[in-house]
């Protein structure tokens, strides 16, 4: 059976993709409170068995770390991926946010989403979730770095992956798909993507 490693999420509670569904889903996050499977600071992936997992699934978390760490980050999941293992990543798209915000004359305190765990002011995709740093006093909420699609490309080029990236990006949010080998027609198709439709996909 395939596993993913999903780094970050809070609590398996929070859903993934569909199309991981079947896989057994490891949990790895830095708070004990949502039973992860492993507790740990990202950073330290290094510290996992290698080449254990088919998938790691990041999602808002690398913009919690400063640029240099956030290279140890990547590091670590090319080093538990197994050899054919990709690693999927999503940030927030802080250009996206930025003109958006001023064709519609929004302010850092004006409501730019609505998600589960309340409003997302536009500061929020900035400085973080300033609601939960308020309440929780946890340091680790706050943004450390920003990222664009194209800052997001260099960002990840490198780190052991062979830069095989492919990127996509909604209204305020970037995904990258980062591939150890380049991806097979069975994997493209798995995540829904054309291969066509990525020009820009460095090998």
């Amino acid at each position: 059976m395939k596993s993913v490693l999903n780094v970050g999420g809070g609590s398996k509670g929070i859903a993934i993709p569909p199309y991981y569904a079947g896989w057994q889903h490891h949990l790895l996050d830095i708070d004990a409170r949502g039973n992860p499977d492993v507790v740990m600071d990202a950073r330290e992936l290094r510290r996992l068995p290698g080449g254990t997992y088919d998938a790691v699934y990041c999602a808002h978390n690398l913009e919690h770390y400063h640029r240099a760490d956030g290279a140890k980050v990547l590091d670590g999941f090319c080093h538990v991926l197994k050899d054919d293992g990709f690693a999927e990543i999503r940030v927030p798209d802080v250009l996206s946010v930025m003109k958006h915000a001023v064709q519609n004359n929004m302010d850092l305190d004006d409501t730019l989403y609505m998600c589960p765990s309340g409003p997302i002011m536009v500061r929020d995709v900035f400085y973080g979730y300033s609601l939960e740093v308020e309440k929780k006093g946890n340091e680790f909420y706050a943004h450390k770095t920003g990222f664009s699609p194209q800052s997001l490309i260099k960002f990840v080029a490198g780190h052991g992956f062979a830069a095989y990236v492919a990127l996509s990006h909604n209204q305020f949010e970037i995904t990258a798909y980062l591939f150890k080998r380049p991806a097979t027609r069975e994997l493209w198709k798995m995540l829904n993507l054309n291969p066509a439709q990525f020009p820009s996909e460095m090998k």
